[in-house]
């Protein structure tokens, strides 16, 4: 409806008028003061406002608009059509090239589905889903994400480990997720950060980062650790406890090759002297060297 004047002595005195001339509320119209009015010695200005009943738009209808304005904005020729606004806001979009609507790997449509979807939910106290589809596009890239889905999830358990898919919107992840809800052998969660945020396929036989590993899986024995082909019980930190050994009673023969007496050698050692174990003596053992 065109803009319609209306006067009065003050402000709100005109728009009384016209609100009761329109038979409508308040909330229902947009009003534009064109002059306040004022008093003057001898009479007075009145006021004068505009008055336009505002267009009650459905949520839907709201997007569709504003699609309307921006593709010419953008030089984009694609005609905006709301096919269904129940569960969520279809809007589908009739161009000569939808391969120029649709973008590289569905980064335009993507794009104007995101402004609908904020044009659509404004004021709303509750998400309403919206989809921008052209030429059957959202169906076919569905039905090839769970392809992709399922692929990666049988691989994902056979291998043990974590399959990361490629980054995605948030309609995109939300395919994946609700593809492999169902399973018994895997779960999904996304990670990153927007616009590189992607979804992770995780395997429920998936151990220490995906890797299959068993804590007592240990060389076939129970708390122990295999290495090298030696089997090592002991503790970490347990020192290794030094051979005893005695000393040799006096009177042993100095043959036995730690004493420092050697028989027959022109050393100036006399026979009988010093007949210790020179290893011993400095804490050392054969074993250790």
């Amino acid at each position: 409806m065109a803009n319609k004047e209306y006067s009065g002595k003050t402000v709100e005195e005109a728009v009384e008028i016209g609100l009761k001339e329109l038979g409508v509320a308040r909330e229902d119209v947009e009003v534009v003061v064109l002059d306040e009015g004022k008093k003057k010695l001898f009479g007075s200005v009145p006021a004068r406002v505009t008055l336009t009943v505002k267009e009650n738009l459905t949520d839907g209808q709201r997007a569709v608009k504003f699609l309307e304005g921006l593709f010419p904005i953008l030089g984009v020729e694609a005609q905006p059509t709301l096919t269904s606004e129940d569960e969520r806001i279809i809007i589908e979009l009739t161009a000569e090239s939808a391969r120029k609507v649709i973008g590289r790997r569905g980064e335009f449509i993507d794009a104007v589905q995101t402004l609908a979807s904020a044009v659509a939910n404004t004021g709303r106290r509750d998400y309403k889903r919206v989809v921008v589809d052209c030429g059957n596009y959202r169906e076919e890239r569905e039905e090839t994400l769970k392809h992709v889905a399922e692929k990666l999830a049988a691989k994902a358990v056979r291998l043990g480990k974590r399959m990361r898919l490629e980054p995605m919107n948030p309609y995109e992840r939300r395919i994946i997720h609700a593809a492999l809800a169902d399973s018994e052998e895997v779960t999904t969660a996304s990670e990153g950060k927007e616009p590189m945020r992607f979804v992770v396929i995780i395997p429920k036989n998936a151990r220490n980062g995906g890797k299959r590993y068993d804590r007592n899986d240990r060389g076939g024995r129970q708390g122990g650790y295999k290495k090298g082909g030696r089997d090592r019980d002991r503790k970490y930190g347990d020192k290794k406890p030094y051979p005893k050994r005695e000393l040799p009673a006096e009177g042993t023969p100095e043959s036995s090759g730690t004493s420092l007496h050697r028989e027959g050698s022109g050393s100036g050692y006399k026979k009988g002297g010093f007949s210790g174990f020179f290893g011993t003596y400095l804490g050392k053992s054969d074993d250790e060297e």
